[in-house]
């Protein structure tokens, strides 16, 4: 792992050893992020690897309690997410591209499965060196795309394993919501 992967990984394990809220510990997170992301061999030719037809998140570590994971997401142009959630916290750092987040609003009980009304609460366009909270536990529903003529690859950590973590897509037409879990790509880690 390069030597700044290590850096990353090493201050996230102290911030989240450390504890407190999900805020702080995010606001932590993305500040130890920013730096990282300025380092041109942050990843290797396997993690930045797409996948053809759907969204690509290759595993970079998985801490051994997993108390968080770090992956490379990446879209190829024209890809887009469902809407979705996380269930834990999460930091997103753009290394390449640009990406287009959707914002959703649940209105309403939260439901595991049925149906739940979502209604489209604004976006933003993050950048190469764009450091931002994806998501807390209770605010977390979004459509992420790639919104540039190249790949969009981000670093995304989570607090825990994100594919043991039961996660919900959301049908902005019909309202149903769907459990699912997400798998890691790329399997040598840390």
């Amino acid at each position: 792992m390069p030597e700044a992967m290590d850096w990353l990984v090493g201050g996230v394990r102290e911030i989240v050893q450390e504890g407190g809220t999900e805020e702080e510990i995010t606001a932590r997170v993305a500040e130890r992020m920013k730096p990282a992301l300025e380092v041109p061999d942050l990843l290797s030719s396997d993690q930045l690897l797409v996948k053809q037809g759907g969204f690509t998140l290759n595993r970079i570590h998985i801490e051994p309690d997993e108390s968080f994971s770090i992956g490379a997401g990446i879209w190829d142009v024209g890809q887009t997410t469902p809407i979705h959630d996380h269930g834990t916290w999460g930091v997103i750092g753009i290394y390449r591209g640009m990406e287009k987040e959707e914002n959703f609003r649940r209105e309403g009980a939260w439901v595991m499965e049925g149906s739940v009304r979502i209604v489209t609460d604004g976006f933003r366009l993050a950048r190469p060196g764009d450091v931002f909270v994806c998501c807390t536990t209770d605010q977390d529903v979004h459509r992420v795309s790639c919104a540039s003529d190249e790949p969009v690859v981000g670093i995304h950590i989570y607090g825990g394993d994100l594919a043991k973590i039961s996660r919900l897509k959301y049908d902005l037409n019909t309202g149903a919501v769907t459990v699912f879990h997400t798998g890691w790509d790329y399997a040598r880690t840390s």
